[in-house]
């Protein structure tokens, strides 16, 4: 029987063969690990070659070896002689030194293994190393020595490399290995995570094989799929580490320590991310005291800026000085910046557009002044009459007082949170995505306290250029707009796993006490979010304990990388496991309003898919899209990524080809005219036929007997031309008016199903009772059923082609 072991559990392995004489280890993915999802992914760093080359130059040395003596096992030079079939062995040396040299910068030692090492060597045990590779025992001494230090190779007694045997582990390169220890079978305990080559090659000489499994199934997906997902948004990598991923050693340790989907979707996801975040926030930090000298303060921004601080405070750094919690939001930060009638008029002209109630408490009116200037009216009034009220000089004058008032408050909030002296330096941390925030409070802090502001954001897309001290962990000097663009549509999911437990501040009492609307959010979301924050913390103390190497353990751009190819995963390709621990999230817009709406709703994504088909994805604004497509396809939501990362401009034509003729009758009371209206596939077998209703109104018929045997349908009504193509946010949307479709010999056989074997069966809507049909469209979704109908679909489609030619 197989026995397996995580990654947490080696250094008590021994423990069950206290009577064993020798460690035996496969070495990659066991005791060395790369900093990359796939050893291949070092080839990109190499000079002067593809990663393409070197992996076909390793086909082809492979090829020749079965055909030259039957065998698989080649070194390394044999795969340089077939890159470089007229090298020189000078050029052949110094292209495998720099393979080994890279592979050193980007591999370490897997702590938990070491650990057993140092165990076994305490119990007076032979230490060995099997492993299949390339390179022969001094190459692989070397690498170990450079990746992970002296000392740990020094623990290492002897060395078995495939290559200098001809022979896999599952190939039998065991029996030599038994040969030379000369050591019965039974005393020998092998650890490999290859299960094929390091159990199944090696248990049946009598060996002790044990399977390191490295991560659950959900995790190996999820790699897998982040390693995809960085090419997308990244590009192929040039002259750099392929795929990064320098938390793998951290996910192997905490994982399947972790019972709790909420904590294992916050370790698997958030932990990286923000791990890395932290690592270069300390970085920032760091160069801030040395360009500008005094204390540097860390703000982090909540709601938000929760996660972020938790994770601080768990690195020693953040132990020491654990930072500030300032409350701090857009709605508080804009307030506290009106405070001349310039800057209200300037903001209002801005903003007017938004629903007049909320800019009207933005720029600080009172409810009563709200009630008796907006009252019942409805959007388009309100707005015109809070423009005109704004014009007012008198009341700019009493709203810029007031924005002054609510600044002095602002202010005492931050000393009495954090009390900074002239020529320190506040570094507001937050996860971004603009820094409107900073935009808006910067002059003030810098002024009231004589200090620098710097503003260091999660993921930075700024929408103008306000010359401020901001910068990105992922931000234009390492993605371009399309990419950044892509990732903050998604940013809801990531701001509800690292906000707190309570409302959004809207003001401050005049010692600078935090004044917070109600908390709406329902306590069973508020225990899930706690939940993934503690496994991302889990996260954050496995991954500092994983990792031993000479190289630089925390390069930031490699983090950065792998961050950043966390954070588009979860936010393009969540996993059906992950979005039930989120599945009944709220978001609040946290705009001094009360609202919220649900994260995610899958329904409206079905609806949009049947109506619009791929079209629908590229102007939905919906709050977390790509988890409303899960259940449609991998290919549906790689489409959406494709045409956000890359802003492709794509219209309905490019999504839909498949088209329907549907004979059909426009009719008034005077008169009727025959057409072809074209229906367009959708999704699943779905279409949709947009009808243009004039001012004529008339009622269209649609000969559904025409062009299938039977006839769902899902949904007809009327909407405005410009909603229909969407020329308008989903908030500035027109009411839907439902169209009544009546039934001429299409019996209803089943709720929405229609029997359409009677040629003549027609469909047939007549136009709203509204006064405002110009503009409007009829919008027919359903889905056909052909059985004998079939040809006759093509003679109308060659009807209609005749008829255009002519």
């Amino acid at each position: 029987m197989t026995i397996s072991i995580h990654p947490h559990e080696l250094p008590q392995l021994l423990d069950d063969w206290p009577g064993a004489k020798v460690l035996s280890l496969d070495c990659f993915d066991t005791l060395i690990w790369r900093d990359c999802h796939a050893p291949a992914d070092i080839f990109a760093c190499l000079p002067g070659i593809s990663p393409a080359q070197r992996a076909r130059a390793e086909q082809l040395a492979r090829k020749a070896e079965r055909l030259e003596r039957g065998g698989n096992e080649v070194r390394i030079e044999a795969i340089y002689r077939a890159l470089y079939p007229n090298g020189s062995d000078e050029q052949i040396e110094l292209a495998i030194a720099a393979e080994l040299a890279e592979e050193a910068r980007h591999c370490f030692a897997f702590a938990p293994t070491v650990a057993l090492m140092r165990d076994a060597k305490a119990r007076g045990m032979q230490l060995v190393i099997v492993s299949d590779t390339y390179l022969d025992e001094a190459q692989l001494r070397q690498l170990i020595a450079a990746s992970a230090g002296d000392e740990i190779a020094g623990l290492i007694d002897r060395i078995f490399c495939s290559s200098t045997y001809g022979k896999s582990k599952g190939a039998g390169l065991y029996a030599d290995v038994l040969a030379k220890l000369k050591v019965v079978p039974g005393d020998i305990v092998h650890l490999g995570d290859n299960r094929a080559a390091d159990v199944g090659g090696v248990e049946p000489f009598g060996v002790n094989a044990i399977h390191l499994t490295q991560f659950p199934q959900a995790i190996r997906e999820q790699i897998r799929l982040e390693s995809g997902i960085a090419a997308m948004v990244e590009g192929p990598a040039q002259d750099r580490l392929g795929a990064p991923q320098p938390h793998r050693a951290g996910l192997a340790l905490a994982l399947p320590q972790l019972d709790d989907p909420a904590e294992q979707l916050g370790a698997a996801t958030l932990g990286p991310i923000f791990a890395g975040f932290e690592y270069w926030l300390q970085a920032e930090a760091k160069a801030l005291a040395e360009k500008h000298g005094g204390t540097v303060h860390w703000l982090f921004l909540m709601r938000d800026g929760h996660l972020p601080q938790l994770v601080h405070q768990a690195t020693p750094q953040g132990m020491a000085n654990p930072g500030h919690a300032v409350e701090l939001s857009r709605f508080t930060a804009t307030a506290a910046s009106l405070t001349d009638e310039k800057s209200v008029f300037a903001y209002a002209k801005a903003e007017l557009g938004v629903r007049p109630q909320t800019l009207a408490r933005q720029v600080l009116m009172e409810e009563s002044e709200i009630t008796a200037l907006l009252g019942d009216l409805s959007p388009e009034q309100g707005n015109a009459a809070l423009w005109k009220a704004l014009r007012e000089t008198p009341r700019r004058r009493r709203l810029a007082r007031r924005s002054r008032d609510f600044a002095e408050r602002l202010v005492a909030h931050i000393r009495r949170t954090v009390d900074p002296q002239r020529g320190d330096v506040l570094m507001l941390v937050d996860l971004g995505y603009n820094g409107s925030v900073q935009n808006r409070v910067d002059t003030l802090l810098a002024s009231e306290f004589g200090v620098h502001v710097a503003g260091r954001y999660l993921l930075l897309r700024e929408m103008d250029s306000p010359g401020l001290d901001k910068k990105g962990f992922v931000d234009a000097r390492h993605y371009d707009a399309p990419a950044l663009e892509a990732l903050c549509a998604n940013v809801a999911v990531i701001e509800q796993a690292c906000t707190r437990d309570c409302g959004s501040v809207i003001g401050y009492e005049a010692d600078g006490a935090p004044i917070r609307r109600a908390n709406d959010i329902d306590p069973e979301q508020s225990e899930q979010r706690e939940k993934m924050q503690r496994g991302a913390l889990r996260f954050v103390r496995e991954q500092a304990d994983a990792i031993l190497r000479v190289a630089e353990p925390r390069r930031l751009d490699l983090w950065r990388r792998g961050a950043c190819a966390a954070m588009a995963r979860l936010m393009f390709l969540p996993q059906m496991h992950e979005l039930a621990v989120i599945d009944r999230f709220q978001h609040d817009v946290n705009l001094g309003t009360e609202k919220t709406v649900a994260l995610f709703d899958p329904a409206i994504a079905r609806r949009g898919l049947r109506e619009r088909g791929l079209f629908y994805m590229r102007g939905s604004e919906r709050m977390y899209l790509p988890a409303e497509l899960a259940g449609q396809g991998a290919a549906t939501r790689l489409a959406l990524l494709a045409t956000r990362r890359f802003g492709l401009s794509l219209t309905f034509a490019d999504f839909s080809e498949a088209t329907l003729p549907i004979p059909a009758v426009f009719a008034t009371t005077q008169d009727a005219s025959p057409q072809l209206v074209t229906a367009h596939a959708t999704q699943d077998g779905w279409f949709m036929a947009a009808i243009p209703v004039g001012e004529s109104r008339y009622a269209v018929a649609l000969q559904f007997g025409a062009v299938c045997d039977y006839l769902q349908l899902v949904s007809a009504f009327f909407e405005d031309q410009a909603d229909f193509l969407g020329q308008r946010s989903e908030g500035e949307s027109g009411a839907r008016i439902a169209a009544t479709p009546e039934f001429d010999t299409l019996p209803e056989i089943a709720p929405g199903l229609y029997d359409c074997r009677e040629e003549a069966g027609f469909m047939i809507v007549h136009p709203p009772a509204s006064a405002e049909v110009g503009g409007k469209i009829l919008t027919v979704v359903f889905r056909p059923v052909f059985t004998t109908k079939v040809n006759r679909v093509s003679a109308l489609e060659a009807h209609r082609d005749a008829e255009e030619l002519c």
